[in-house]
């Protein structure tokens, strides 16, 4: 079947009532999860979860998906109007849009950041099209040995690029893969740890560990904050870009397309490391670079096209290869294993009308993004003044539901708590839980590939590098591992990872 043929299909699916609907609602809670400081995509995917399990498979990606690029277009407007960014990936959009708004020129700030969101987020799509089903075409030729070495070089790309120290990182992957054996041993059958417990004969639950590591503990890290900043309060006008901001910006935002995708497709904290990589390199290309930091539009429309380019990219491993590159990806395998599908290579081939329904729907979903976020400006400036002591407890409420509605089962809202509990006491020594989370969805798969490997091979260890492409992952694993442990290498890491984020 041709591209185009594939797209009409996609597109018959995006376009059906049902899932037109979830698509608006998707990109609408997502932009204003996104313009709320201090509750992200992957909170806000955890906690609605739960709400998917009576959807249809291709409604309930269409809605999360727009969930996850929705956050994006909404967290430049915090980042602009009030200093704090609303999501990892706009930080690097405070520097400049802030200051824009200090000038009286939020309007161009916030336009080009929502026309540079728009042709990014279009430019990924075109590629994620052209890109995935070629990446999943080759998949099919990969085995244990590969398998293996992808995910460990996923996990080991998360843990370097953390903000805390490698070791505290790899201490959580590595209890996240122990934590991940809990359940029925993937080669014998047997049950491994679960105690007698029929909740834990299945493993720990991703919907519940996720809830309470990154929803609950996210409520409870929050309300001991203070997250409000100084709103613009000024009538915001031309929002509109002129044609001198469309000049300084063009190419900014083609590079920024372009690099964002790519480093989508990586492992890790995609969409910050996008921004950050693409507003380093305006700045390096800029003919007044100490412009940047003072008000410069094109260190809001790099970035921002940057992060948005990436949401596209890092749908391609999970698509094509079935491993999630971060974890908003890993919290999408837990919806897709949710209606009983398994992401891989042949999810293509087996699901074209749910993969080609969901890039038809991005496509429908950076429409009404375009449409959506102009006009509702004044209305995000309103939602940042709602009090915190409001929003919360109702999210609390919300995830209380929410996990007990997936299997009516009270010891998965015990679970969700105690990782709530959990997930802020790790946050306040300084121990992240994306390695962890990762690691627990990257588990099962890493054991069963290492164990049939080591099957094929009667046992040996050099299956990983005999084979090239085992090999070369394995060496870049390995060469990460070894460059964090000297002096030189470990301080420039520490220096990207702070900038960089989670």
């Amino acid at each position: 079947m041709s591209t185009l043929a594939n797209l009409g299909l996609g597109f018959s699916v995006a376009l059906e009532p049902t899932n037109l609907l979830f698509c608006f609602i998707g990109v609408f809670v997502g932009t204003f999860i996104g313009v709320l400081p201090g509750l992200g995509p992957i909170a806000t995917i955890a906690l609605l979860l739960p709400l998917t399990f009576k959807m249809a498979p291709a409604t309930a990606i269409i809605m999360l998906a727009g969930i996850y690029y929705g956050a994006m277009y909404g967290g430049s407007t915090t980042s602009i109007l009030v200093n704090i960014p609303g999501e990892a990936a706009s930080v690097v959009t405070c520097l400049d849009g802030y200051q824009m708004a200090r000038q009286g020129r939020a309007g161009p700030a916030l336009g080009i950041a929502a026309f540079g969101s728009f042709i990014a987020g279009t430019f990924g799509l075109v590629a994620l099209m052209l890109f995935a089903p070629i990446l999943g075409a080759a998949a099919l030729r990969f085995g244990p040995p590969e398998y293996f070495a992808m995910t460990f070089l996923g996990l080991t790309l998360v843990s370097y690029l953390s903000r805390s120290s490698v070791p505290k990182a790899l201490f959580m992957a590595i209890l996240g893969l122990l934590l991940g054996t809990i359940g029925m041993d993937p080669i014998s059958g047997e049950e491994r740890f679960t105690y007698g417990s029929l909740t834990l004969g299945d493993g720990l639950g991703l919907v519940p560990v996720a809830m309470g590591m990154f929803g609950i503990a996210e409520v409870l890290e929050n309300l001991g904050m203070t997250l409000r900043g100084e709103v613009y309060e000024k009538k915001i006008k031309g929002l509109l870009p002129n044609l001198k901001d469309w000049k300084e910006s063009f190419w900014p935002i083609v590079r920024g397309s372009i690099v964002g995708f790519f480093i989508g497709i990586l492992p890790g904290p995609s969409g910050a490391m996008s921004s950050f990589a693409s507003y380093a390199m305006e700045k390096r290309l800029s003919r007044h670079p100490e412009k940047f930091g003072g008000g410069a539009i094109e260190g809001v429309a790099g970035p921002e096209s940057a992060n948005n380019a990436a949401t596209a990219g890092a749908f391609i491993p999970l698509l094509s290869l079935g491993i999630p590159s971060n974890i908003v990806m890993a919290l999408f395998v837990g919806a897709l294993m949710i209606h009983g599908i398994q992401p891989g290579p042949l999810f293509i081939g087996n699901y074209p009308e749910l993969f080609w329904g969901v890039v038809a729907s991005m496509y429908v979903g950076n429409v009404l993004l375009l449409v959506l976020n102009l006009p509702l400006i004044g209305i995000w400036v309103r939602v940042l003044k709602v009090p915190y002591a409001i929003l919360y407890p109702l999210i609390f409420l919300f995830c209380l539901i929410g996990v007990y509605s997936l299997n009516n089962n009270v010891a998965e809202i015990f679970i969700m708590v105690i990782f709530g509990i959990i997930g802020l006491v790790l946050r306040r020594v300084g121990f992240e839980g994306a390695p962890f989370l990762l690691a627990l969805v990257l588990g099962p798969i890493m054991e069963s590939s290492l164990r049939q490997s080591l099957l094929i091979s009667k046992g040996s260890f050099t299956i990983f590098f005999s084979r090239p492409v085992a090999a070369v992952l394995m060496v870049l694993s390995l060469t990460c591992l070894i460059t964090s442990l000297i002096p030189a290498f470990r301080t420039k890491r520490e220096r990207l990872a702070a900038e960089i984020g989670d």
